[in-house]
């Protein structure tokens, strides 16, 4: 495949047109890319195993680049058959091992534990208390439930961060996305509706008085850092995807109902003609000179296979064709513009973007999205991107490295189950 700048051109576009009306040869295709990435998985794993052991994995970077995400990609692949009995219970050892640094770091805190989910103590705390109990520590589990509840009082705090208090890192909405995690993954309510509730108030609060204080076009809008990011990593679609799925909170009251989708509308009318989102507002005064760049960003961090999540689950809450027809969208743009030279990894890397056609796939129940995702499944593995791609800083962690990958794969050989991790739309 020949490159540009930031991605490969994907020479697999020509093969979809060949196949596109013979459902066969794509079953076929995919059965194949499903064989492979099993095996590719497994090889994944093993090198994480090999070049970042327990013993010297990272402890600093929380589920983003530390010790804890890859603790969290042996605990989900321990769940899919595919992978068989025996693989299950070494990886759910393993990822008690990742995990044993970080989560005593995190026990021995006083008072405050240090905020944030993807990049904190929360999300160890969450992943912990989740792994306890498969392992049928009841007790230890309920434990770091608890620290978890007690760290929420301070999301409470409509400023609690300078930089910035509403975001999916390290602020209120990934504290929500980590309680709506817990309370699926556990079958049961262990975050309160009421404290998810009283969060998310303080989330369209917070946002509400920085746009009238910024004269926003957007009744919401948040900034991290002094910079108004509309993408997934600190942006007002993770925000606004929180908002939308914290269970019955909409429901509860009409005018926050009509401010979120306004906000989404907005969001929605801010898509290129491409397909694609900008990273920020102060990029929406010059958009026209970046449509259809081949430096665009096509990250989930930053793009549309971020924002394609929120456009799902305004989709499925509103059931409004704008919103489907606007992942549609992107997901085309990610086909042609997603194999990225930056790393194999879920937040910008080939992978994440992969993700976006297992959601599609959900959505529409169309197996040229299955397909997709099994043309970027395969690309990871070849020759091209072996040489020619990016290291990541991070090479083994979760959203950066190849544990993340390995979710991917898991999740593409089973498509029913798949999600990114702690994005489920579903």
């Amino acid at each position: 495949m020949s490159r540009r700048n930031r991605y490969f051109v994907n020479e697999y576009c020509a093969r979809e047109e060949e196949i596109v009306n013979d459902l066969t040869a794509i079953r076929r295709d995919v059965n194949n890319s499903q064989s492979a990435a099993k095996d590719n998985a497994l090889k994944l794993l093993q090198r994480i195993v090999e070049k970042e052991p327990p013993e010297r994995a990272e402890t600093e970077g929380g589920l983003y680049v530390g010790a804890a995400g890859i603790s969290y990609a042996f605990m989900r692949l321990a769940e899919y058959s595919a992978f068989g009995t025996e693989a299950s219970k070494k990886h759910l050892q393993l990822a008690e091992r990742y995990l044993r640094s970080s989560l005593s770091t995190v026990q021995g805190h006083e008072g405050r534990f240090g905020s944030g989910f993807l990049l904190g103590d929360w999300g160890i705390l969450a992943v912990g208390a989740v792994l306890a109990v498969i392992r049928g520590e009841n007790e230890i589990s309920n434990e770091l439930i608890n620290r978890y509840i007690a760290a929420g009082v301070r999301c409470k705090e409509v400023d609690f961060l300078k930089c910035g208090s509403d975001e999916f890192f390290v602020g209120r909405a990934g504290y929500l996305y980590g309680a709506l995690w817990l309370n699926r993954t556990m079958k049961k309510t262990v975050i309160s509706l009421d404290v998810m509730h009283e969060i998310s108030r303080t989330i369209i609060a917070s946002g509400k008085t920085y746009a009238q204080v910024r004269n926003s076009p957007c009744p919401l809008m948040y900034a991290y850092y002094g910079t108004e990011y509309l993408g997934a990593a600190h942006g007002l679609c993770a925000i606004l995807q929180i908002l939308i799925q914290v269970p019955s909170f909409l429901d509860s009251d009409a005018d926050i109902d009509k401010t979120v989708q306004t906000c989404v509308d907005y969001l929605l009318s801010q898509q290129t003609t491409t397909g694609n989102f900008l990273c920020s507002t102060d990029e929406i005064d010059y958009s026209r000179r970046i449509i259809g760049n081949d430096d665009e960003l096509i990250h989930w961090c930053h793009g549309a296979p971020g924002v394609i999540y929120t456009m799902a689950a305004a989709y499925l809450r509103w059931k409004d064709q704008r919103y489907l027809d606007s992942c549609k969208r992107a997901g085309d743009l990610i086909w042609r513009k997603g194999l990225l030279r930056k790393g194999p990894g879920i937040c910008h890397g080939v992978a994440g973007n992969g993700y976006a056609f297992l959601l599609l796939y959900k959505l529409t129940n169309d197996e040229r999205y299955l397909y997709r995702a099994a043309k970027f499944a395969d690309f990871i593995h070849s020759s091209q991107f072996q040489t020619d791609a990016r290291i990541p800083d991070s090479p083994y962690s979760l959203y950066e490295g190849i544990a993340g990958t390995a979710c991917f794969l898991a999740d593409f050989i089973e498509p029913d189950k798949a999600h990114f991790p702690f994005q489920d739309v579903f």
